[in-house]
């Protein structure tokens, strides 16, 4: 992967620490050749040394710390506060010299939690407390606080008084050592150029990160897949850049750059997606092999095609699915900002930018990046801020088949629209997937009209809040998707279900006026039940929703649909406003039952219900709009959708629950047996799902069927199947193009 050097295998211990007196040592030939006195080197001496090595190593040079930090002052004002209470808060909980295994109270008295131990762990909040140091005019309570909580830890280490990965908590586990290892470097970096922070103290946290790159190597011999073992490896990696001038750093690099590369070639899909599926893991990803490729960058690593190739289509696939806002939807586990229904991308694709220059991530790219990645960004990189180019994307509809998202987009000015299916599900680990397969969210006119919301997994509705009844899917009877729900084993407050559907998309049709999606799961079928749905993007005006439920038995069919609705007008029309007259109307072609409102943390939905034996389809169309006299008008007998009108005295159609939508020379037609239009007539004993384009003197007919289905035409002079010449009588497939003369 980099060019890079060669080392001895010499063993730093895992589980102790290597004393200030013996850690040069641990020097290489290349560093020990550095020296003048070879074979003493004194304390003050590596001190110094690897000062220097750090100041041309680390993401910035820690001698203009102090410019640096003013910059910081004036460009993040509010940050401040944010760091002056998180240090309190950390400092509130935790005694310097703290425990660091369960059970053990905070300072006030309550029990330490799994969740406050793993974060604990991480030492996020410590990097506050260095923060704090320097707002706080340098009170060495600060820097006293940092270097007692450390040896706490080395303690600890030394006495076995640590949570173990046995209990689920473990105080090495890969990611939660890998995120000590983060902070804790950056933290150095804050902390070398002060009198108070000794030789002594300095050399003291080299040989604990030392210690820390020892036991991630040792513990993570084998690939294991998830987001826990990239972070971890990422750290050692940095760990072997930064300190590649002990013996044995090379072993380590060489092992985490294996591992790292086997992540990306298994974790980022092939369509660039990571495989949890989740916004948020996705960028903790861009993160873990941003802080490498960046720190090798730095140091004039030679780094392959293959993980440049890999790094960047993590941040285009976040171009591909950002909303015109430049926010993106909420996809899984997201937990930035609970019950949030929208990701802020921003700083991520910002970051993209200043990695590779392109202009369509500079387009969603901000002149700024947020507070915690200005840390990880050279002065070159600060400088290109200020003239970002801008380009458009020219991205429209797409999709991440491996993954299993497709997108309806209109385009990216700020009223157009734009939908997201949910319909993967990660063969391995589908530990962050939630119950809304085949689900829908949608954005128009600058809102986000059907929701999904970002989750915490310390909160006690954590389990309600992954499954269905807070997904814009299909339901059936009392059945959520998301079933066998289980909590992880160190309490945190995360879980996963043991099971759920499995997804078939069957078709996925893009790059004309009407666009669709037709996708299946098994969810329902130990019920009985089979389950399709079909998404039609109508000329990006709106959408229509068609929920196929086949069973010989009577069910209670349903469609959960998030937002604050009213129903006044229900149950076949319900309706939601926006402070900008902007709304959202979901109108049901077919009778339904009711609908019923329910809720829960600031979050409201409709759940639509229709009780039958036998088959039902919902067919319900999905309809923003801006301003008040763009609504659906509920008074009108046959209601205008954008033009599209429900009658059309032109065509003739019989059927059970037939729609006929049409407008110009457009047709659509959902559940019809028998279709006439001049002298053609179409007939099928299977309901046919159409869309029709009538030209001068042809029909050219699309099949949006859900089956294969056998049809016979009448009154044709020819008729032509996938541009193949055909009988009257055939069968048409799920994905045919048909072109009927008259």
């Amino acid at each position: 992967m980099f060019v890079f050097f060669n080392g001895f295998s010499q063993e730093i211990p895992a589980n102790s620490i290597i004393a200030n007196s013996k850690l040069s040592h641990y020097l290489n030939n290349q560093a020990i050749a550095n020296f003048k006195n070879k074979k003493n080197i004194s304390q003050e001496e590596l001190a110094f040394y690897l000062r220097e090595k750090y100041a041309e190593r680390y993401f910035f040079n820690w001698k203009n710390f102090e410019s640096r930090f003013k910059d910081y002052q004036s460009i993040y004002p509010a940050s401040k506060n944010e760091h002056s209470e998180r240090a309190a808060d950390h400092m509130a909980k935790f005694s310097a010299i703290t425990k660091w295994k369960l059970p053990f109270n905070y300072l006030n008295g309550e029990p330490v939690n799994a969740y406050a131990v793993r974060h604990l762990a991480r030492q996020h909040k410590m990097v506050d407390v260095a923060f704090e140091y320097h707002y706080s005019n340098k009170n060495q309570t600060y820097l006293n606080y940092f270097k007692n909580q450390l040896k706490s830890l080395n303690t600890a280490l030394n006495s076995n008084q640590f949570e173990q990965m046995k209990d689920g908590n473990g105080t090495y586990e890969a990611f939660r050592a890998g995120y000590r290892v983060l902070n804790w470097l950056q933290i150095h970096s804050f902390f070398l150029g002060e009198t108070n922070y000794s030789d002594a103290d300095q050399l003291t946290t080299i040989a604990t990160l030392l210690q820390h790159g020892a036991s991630l190597y040792q513990n993570n011999q084998e690939f294991v897949p998830g987001n826990h073992q990239t972070r971890g490896m990422s750290a050692l990696a940095m760990l072997s850049i930064v300190l590649r001038d002990f013996k044995g750093t090379d072993v380590w690099y060489k092992h985490s750059m294996k591992l790292l590369e086997e992540h990306l070639a298994k974790e980022i899909n092939d369509d660039g997606f990571q495989f949890e599926r989740s916004v948020h893991y996705h960028m903790s990803d861009i993160d873990n092999y941003y802080y490498v490729y960046q720190l090798a960058k730095i140091s004039n690593l030679e780094v392959n095609e293959f993980w440049e190739q890999k790094l960047k289509s993590l941040f285009t696939t976040l171009v591909k699915i950002a909303y015109p806002d430049g926010s993106a939807p909420v996809l899984q586990d997201d937990t930035d900002d609970p019950w949030a229904e929208k990701n802020n991308i921003s700083g991520a694709i910002t970051l993209g930018y200043l990695l590779f220059g392109d202009a369509e991530m500079g387009y969603l790219a901000e002149n700024s990046v947020d507070a915690k990645t200005y840390w990880y960004l050279n002065n070159a990189q600060l400088e290109m801020l200020t003239n970002i180019q801008k380009q458009q994307p020219q991205i429209k509809s797409t999709s991440f088949p491996t993954t299993g998202y497709y997108i309806f987009r209109e385009g990216w000015n700020a009223n157009d629209k734009m939908m997201t299916i949910s319909a993967g599900l990660d063969k391995d680990k589908p530990d962050h997937q939630h119950g809304d397969m085949l689900g829908v969210q949608a954005m128009a006119y600058g809102k986000v009209v059907l929701p999904n919301y970002q989750v915490r997994y310390s909160l006690p509705d954590y389990e309600f809040f992954k499954n269905s009844m807070v997904k814009n899917v299909a339901l059936v009877d009392d059945e959520l998707q998301g079933k066998k729900y289980k909590g992880n084993q160190g309490g945190s407050g995360f879980g996963k279900f043991g099971e759920l559907p499995k997804p078939t998309v069957l078709n996925w049709k893009v790059g004309s006026d009407i666009e669709y999606f037709i996708g299946s799961h098994n969810g329902f079928e130990k019920s009985g039940i089979k389950y399709v749905r079909q998404v039609i993007n109508v000329n990006n005006d709106f959408w229509i929703v068609k929920d196929n439920f086949k069973s010989d038995k009577e069910h209670t069919y349903k469609q959960v649909w998030q937002g604050h609705y009213s129903l006044e007008n229900s149950p076949n029309l319900i309706r939601s406003t926006f402070d900008d007259a902007a709304g959202l109307d979901i109108f049901q072609l077919n009778s339904v039952d009711g609908v019923e409102n329910s809720g829960t943390r600031g979050k409201q939905w409709s759940v639509i219900s229709k009780k039958q034996e036998g088959d039902f389809s919902f067919a319900t169309i999905i309809f923003p709009y801006k301003g008040f006299d763009n609504r659906i008008n509920e008074l009108a007998k046959l209601p205008n959708f954008k033009g599209w009108n429900l009658y059309n005295s032109n065509w003739k159609v019989i059927g059970e629950n037939t729609t006929l939508l049409s407008k110009g020379d457009e047709v659509i037609i959902l559940a019809g047996s028998e279709i006439q239009f001049k002298n053609i007539k179409i007939s099928s004993s299977t309901p046919l799902d159409l869309i029709i384009k009538i030209k001068s003197t042809t029909l050219d007919v699309q099949s949006a069927n859900i089956n294969n289905c056998e049809i016979s035409i009448e009154g044709a002079s020819s008729i032509l199947v996938n541009s193949i010449k055909s009988k009257n009588q055939f069968t048409v497939g799920i994905t045919d193009e048909i072109e009927i003369a008259f």
